[in-house]
């Protein structure tokens, strides 16, 4: 129904620069989603594409048309807020039309639309109840549906699952997901959770500080992170980080000596590395194994059991404490000393200044 364009945005907030120049194109029909850490600009940058905050300087495009100085109202948007924001007094079909009935939109149509909208969402039955007599999961579907009766272009969610809790946020990223399928819009999330990021999006934004760290698909940004911050940031449990010494490069990669004095040798570019060169291994929690002859070993200091996982918390110095992801029946117990093999083709190397060296371009017809 929409695609959007920024170009070069940037947002004051007197001398504070809250968003650096953002560049982006969202495609027709995607599910972008923004995620970092609280304060790093993604809920300022969703309500510049609103029209509810002003744009400093840049430009926002909505199929292509220019709609900096276009009011709210009239971008074709609708967004979903962090609070339910319903009217308590209303209710949930009088909340889900009232955009309608400002609009002058007919009683017959409206409540078509309505009623369309709430045997989708799966909320027919409460369509006479007030918002207190409805769960947490049940005021966030009316949110959402009285965004849908008014067929925007594109939907905004700003956080909408994050005053509900646990169970209730699973359901509603199926949901979400569903509705995304079904009505086959553009949606932009905004969320600090990148665990919603990553089972919800066709691309995520990485946002730090007012700046785009990376663009990319969910198992593009945790399989091959531009930088140190996207490394930890994607993924749960986080990436494990270890400062290591670069031994030099060959053509396999390069080569780093680990805490203990044991090497790895990772898949990597290392052109400009020079031997000794300080540097930081990273490694995911899958891709650490239990071995009698590990490169790195340690003290298990805790143990979680989830069932069909099991995650050990390993001290491999005293200022790195690994995560290592298990089976459900692994019977390891606090304080056992283990060993770790390192997965070295799935291992990272990121430089002081935190970018990632590149993978080595393998050819796919080599032996």
């Amino acid at each position: 129904m929409a695609d959007l364009s920024l170009k070069a945005i940037r947002k004051s907030f007197g001398a504070v620069d809250i968003i650096k120049g953002v560049d982006l194109d969202i495609a027709d029909k995607e599910f972008c989603v923004f995620v970092g850490p609280s304060g790093c600009g993604k809920s300022t940058l969703l309500r510049l594409i609103a029209g509810l905050e002003e744009i400093s300087s840049g430009d926002l495009l909505i199929e292509g048309e220019r709609v900096n100085d276009v009011p709210p109202d009239e971008r074709g948007l609708a967004m979903v807020f962090q609070t339910y924001a319903l009217y308590p007094h209303m209710s949930v079909r009088d909340n889900m039309d009232f955009a309608l009935r400002l609009a002058g939109v007919p009683k017959v149509e409206r409540d078509a639309k309505v009623g369309s909208v709430a045997k989708l969402l799966q909320l027919d039955h409460l369509l006479d109840r007030r918002p207190r007599q409805l769960s947490g999961g049940q005021r966030q579907r009316v949110a959402i549906g009285r965004a849908m009766v008014r067929q925007p272009r594109v939907f905004l969610f700003d956080e909408p699952l994050s005053n509900l809790d646990a169970a209730l946020r699973v359901q509603m990223r199926i949901e979400l997901a569903r509705l995304h399928e079904e009505l086959g819009v553009t949606m932009i999330y905004v969320t600090h959770d990148q665990v919603e990021a990553m089972t919800l999006a066709d691309k995520i934004v990485v946002l730090r500080d007012g700046v785009i760290e990376q663009i990319g698909t969910p198992l593009d940004l945790y399989h091959h992170p531009r930088n140190r911050f996207v490394a930890g940031f994607i993924g749960s449990p986080t990436m494990n980080f270890v400062e290591v010494i670069a031994k030099g490069a060959t053509a396999d990669g390069v080569g780093v000596e680990l805490p203990g004095g044991a090497a790895v040798t990772v898949p990597v570019s290392g052109g400009a590395i020079a031997p000794g060169e300080k540097l930081t291994l990273g490694v995911r929690p899958e891709h650490l194994s239990r071995s009698q002859s590990g490169q790195l070993s340690g003290e298990v200091m805790v143990v979680e059991r989830l069932g069909g996982q099991t995650f050990l918390y390993v001290q491999v110095t005293p200022a790195h404490l690994f995560i290592v992801q298990a089976d459900g029946g692994d019977g390891t117990k606090v304080h056992d000393r283990i060993g770790l093999t390192i997965t070295s083709s799935a291992a990272h190397l990121f430089r002081q200044d935190g970018i990632a060296l590149p993978a080595l371009q393998r050819n796919p017809l080599a032996a």
